[in-house]
């Protein structure tokens, strides 16, 4: 038996610390907050994506930060391994559009009540309000972990799960990459990633809080080439842009530095120009009468009225029956491609996932142990791996958390 710590209490060091615990280790698991699990319930808007219930390959192609390091963590523990695990302490599970998994129940309480069962049936002695500041080692071993209140929890193995940097207010406050950086880790650059996108134009804080359905986007980059494309709902905010396919979106200009590329909405996808073109001079031939911009109620919400005939430069006063045919095709036009121009993205604070941290070229993928430390071992987001939105980053969570276990 080896006593083994485990510094973090979110899903990643729960399940690596319920299966340390499981293979007979006296386990410490370490959290600085005064409850566990607190991250993983504010998850999916507290519903909780658990998973994804596409196959390997696909969670390796959800996967853009370092996918193909995951193999052997999904191979030992894969999404089905997951709904299996839950299923057995009782939580059903249901799947909705994407692939996306949910507890039956909406309920992300459900998975860390699973979870608190798993680590108390495995005997983990939670040490709560327990701040850890460094990893202690010597001659390349890793010694104990000292505490922000002077004590030192000493023990053969530690499981580092600290977490990334995003919503720092549940305790994720990057403290973990200065522990790995102290042992000699390499930290790849931190960066925001699935976050709300802030644009140039100033338009659109005359849409806060306007929510769009069954939109199509596009985005660009400074040579007009699609990076990536996507179908749902955004949603407009003071700052720009935000929303499930935006923060999916945000993964790809995260690749370009959220520099120099454009988001093209499309407010009617199920159009084609010509289809759209002809349902316009449908609606002004109803409206013939009335001015412009009492016209447009069929077409738009009632919000974004004023943004579109302030783009088109069409009066508003203007009778319906004097719009003239390029008029109407610029309307169209708009409609069809409204830009906007990404200067940036939100602080990493608001961010669902932190991109960079501790290098994969420094863990060995098959048993999540550091290349550079004896007995140190690596879970969840604290690790240079980041996926899309969909339940892919929790999947990433419990998956390297049980290798870990596992192989501590």
């Amino acid at each position: 038996m080896k006593k083994v710590a485990v510094i973090g209490a979110g899903p990643a060091g729960l399940m690596a610390a319920g299966k340390a615990g499981e293979r007979g280790h006296e386990i410490a698991l370490i959290e600085k907050n005064t409850e566990i699990g607190k991250k993983l319930l504010i998850s999916g808007k507290g519903r909780c994506n658990i998973t994804n219930i596409t196959d390997i390959e696909g969670l390796i192609r959800n996967i853009p930060g370092n996918g193909n390091f995951l193999y052997s963590a999904f191979n030992k523990f894969s999404n089905t391994d997951l709904i299996d695990f839950l299923n057995k302490r009782g939580v059903k599970t249901k799947v909705e559009r994407g692939g996306r998994v949910f507890p039956l129940s909406d309920e992300a309480r459900d998975i860390l009540k699973a979870l608190k069962g798993y680590i108390r049936e495995n005997n983990v002695k939670v040490m709560l309000n327990s701040p850890a500041i460094r990893i202690e080692a010597s001659n390349g071993s890793v010694r104990g972990v000292a505490l922000k209140n002077g004590d030192t929890v000493k023990c053969d193995s530690v499981i580092l799960a600290a977490g990334g940097a995003s919503y720092p207010k549940t305790g994720t406050t990057g403290d973990g990459y200065k522990m790995a950086e102290e042992l000699g880790h390499t930290i790849k650059p931190l960066k925001p990633s699935l976050v709300p996108l802030v644009v140039e134009e100033p338009w659109v804080g005359d849409l806060q809080g306007l929510s769009l359905k069954n939109v199509s986007i596009k985005l660009l980059d400074k040579n007009g080439n699609k990076i990536y494309n996507d179908f749902g709902e955004m949603i407009f905010t003071h700052f720009g842009v935000s929303g499930p396919i935006i923060l999916s979106c945000s993964r790809h200009a995260l690749n370009h530095d959220y520099r120099n590329i454009k988001l093209i909405i499309d407010l009617k996808p199920a159009l084609t120009e010509e289809k759209l073109y002809e349902r316009i001079k449908r609606d002004f031939d109803m409206f013939s009468r009335k001015q412009y911009k009492n016209s447009l109620g069929e077409l738009l919400p009632q919000k974004m009225i004023p943004v579109i005939i302030s783009l088109t430069d069409i009066p508003h006063d203007k009778p319906v029956n004097q719009v003239t045919r390029e008029e109407r095709k610029k309307l169209c036009r708009i409609l069809k491609n409204l830009e906007l121009n990404i200067k940036g993205a939100r602080p990493i604070e608001e961010a669902i996932i932190t991109a960079g941290g501790v290098s994969t070229d420094e863990i060995n993928p098959s048993t999540m142990e550091s290349k550079i430390v004896k007995w140190l071992y690596f879970a969840g987001e604290i690790i240079d791996v980041d996926g899309y939105t969909g339940g892919f980053n929790l999947t990433i969570a419990f998956s390297t958390g049980c290798l870990a276990g596992m192989s501590v």
